[in-house]
């Protein structure tokens, strides 16, 4: 997809967003389209030489297989997008593949509690940049990527004027679009976690912070505030993870932790230096004690208290990579239950349409008191310029042929030629192209209250004019991709996302 700005007079709006498509025949892709004809040049040889019937047969059977491709839901799968996922998970639960179990009595490696599913590959090392900042790289290596991610401390847009945050969302713009030229990053993403506050960071910061002579009634007040604020309160964190490939662009071959630690040292001061332009407050990497942590408490919210209770007297909790992963994990349709946690997920289907303004999103990123920890989590792939600009061009013959191959082109047609040729321009012009998602997860405490927190995402998508759709038969996989780990799920699918588009 690729995103502009419509500047009109008043706010400014932003939009024209773009999912390539592929030429194709009545809604068909160009593979769709190519079966199409295939099926058809069959039958008329079937029925010249083993008669009318049993062309009649094969033309049916072409009709099956098109009508699979040609039916859609509202969230743009196919009939035959659902049954290969129904096959799928009827496979994984016979074999038992949704099940996880850890520790003394499960199968992981020497009882340990590792991560589930596809993010059991993953590896963790930690380095230190030229600020002398510990960094944690996390490795995967069916994708040969390695991962760092950051920790950010957002402005936020309250009492901040329009310009400012105009300001921010076009650095943010460009802080993405420089992604594409820096060397050997393959993905983006950042992390908006809603949890409850357990309070003890507030009573950390008022113990430190409090004179002993001050007076006996400013000392109560403040007792009562820590005692009584955190109740019904919540904190939000923020996390952005570049995921960089370990195959060298220059030599061809692959690097290793110490190559790789040694060659981003230099570069991660940069990066988090110009994330500060875009609003995201000061940035600074997570070491791997810090990263533990994150995983572990969203696996098992239950232990947050004791990480901060940790936090406040000064201790290390001792967590390590090996013991991140939950206790007990079990997959099903259109949940995840995790330890002590139920989570469902949700992948985003459809942009918003038409223009949108910068606060679009406030009311999904907020806290939502039927939703104990929401995790917001907006993916990107930085496309290079060099392939940017065939696939605008691609995309602009593809909305061109659809809108010509009738004699009353829809209105739908029409308008996705203009937006095409916008980007196409856009792009020509200078602009960057990125590929986007979301996922959104959605985690209760209390199975009886899964209900609740799945219509308060659907109200708050509303909100933000997107079309959610729960990632059915995946949610362990979309679970951990909504965590700042920084998995490439497009890499992680048996049937190319190229191929699958062109259906």
């Amino acid at each position: 997809m690729a995103a502009g700005s419509a500047q009109i007079t008043g706010p400014r709006t932003y939009g024209n967003w773009r999912k390539p498509t592929s030429s194709g025949l009545f809604g068909l892709g160009s593979l769709g389209t190519g079966i199409m004809l295939g099926g058809l040049i069959l039958s008329v040889l079937v029925t010249m030489a083993a008669g009318l019937l049993r062309g009649l047969i094969t033309f049916g059977v072409l009709a099956v297989v098109l009508g699979t491709i040609l039916v859609r839901d509202r969230h743009g799968k196919s009939l035959l997008d659902r049954g290969l996922a129904r096959i799928g998970w009827g496979s994984a639960t016979r074999r038992g593949a949704h099940l996880y179990r850890s520790g003394p009595l499960g199968f992981a490696l020497w009882g340990t509690h590792q991560l589930p599913g596809i993010a059991a590959q993953l590896r963790l090392s930690e380095h230190t940049d030229s600020y002398g900042r510990r960094f944690a790289l996390i490795y995967a290596p069916t994708t040969r990527t390695y991962t760092a991610v950051f920790a950010t401390e957002p402005d936020g847009a309250s009492l901040v004027d329009p310009d400012q945050v105009d300001v921010w969302v076009a650095d943010w713009g460009h802080w993405l679009a420089n992604l594409a030229d820096e060397p050997g990053v393959e993905a983006c993403a950042v992390t908006i976690e809603t949890a409850p506050d357990t309070g003890h960071r507030l009573r950390r910061e008022v113990a430190s912070n409090v004179d002993p002579n001050a007076p006996a009634f400013a000392r109560a007040m403040l007792s009562e505030v820590v005692d009584m604020y955190p109740a019904g309160s919540s904190v939000i964190k923020a996390y952005v993870t570049l995921t960089f490939s370990s195959v060298s662009a220059a030599t061809g071959k692959k690097r290793t932790d110490t190559e790789m630690g040694r060659d981003l040292a230099a570069r991660l001061p940069g990066l988090t230096g110009s994330l500060a332009a875009t609003g995201a407050g000061a940035a600074r990497p997570l070491d791997a004690a810090e990263l533990c942590e994150v995983v572990r408490v969203a696996y098992n919210p239950g232990i947050a208290t004791l990480v901060d209770e940790a936090h406040s007297a000064g201790e290390a909790t001792g967590l390590d990579w090996s013991d991140v992963g939950p206790v007990a994990a079990e997959a099903e349709w259109e949940g995840y239950r995790h330890d002590d946690a139920y989570s469902v997920t949700w992948s985003m289907t459809t942009a918003p349409r038409g223009n949108v303004q910068s606060s679009v999103l406030a009311r999904l990123l907020a806290p939502h008191r039927e939703v104990a920890r929401k995790r917001v989590t907006l993916l990107y792939r930085p496309i290079d310029a060099a392939k940017a600009a065939a696939i605008v061009e691609s995309d602009l013959r593809s909305a061109q042929f659809v809108a010509t191959s009738t004699t009353r082109p829809s209105a739908r047609a029409v308008l996705a030629t203009r937006s095409a040729a916008a980007t196409a321009q856009e792009e020509a012009s200078g602009a960057g192209l990125v590929n986007f998602g979301m996922l959104v997860t959605a985690t209760v405490l209390d199975v009886d209250r899964v209900a609740e927190a799945k219509a308060a995402i659907d109200n708050l998508a509303a909100t933000a004019r997107l079309r959610l759709r729960p990632v059915y038969g995946a949610q362990a996989s979309a679970f951990a991709a909504a965590l700042p780990l920084g998995l490439i799920l497009p890499k992680h699918l048996k049937v190319p996302a190229s191929m699958r588009d062109r259906l």
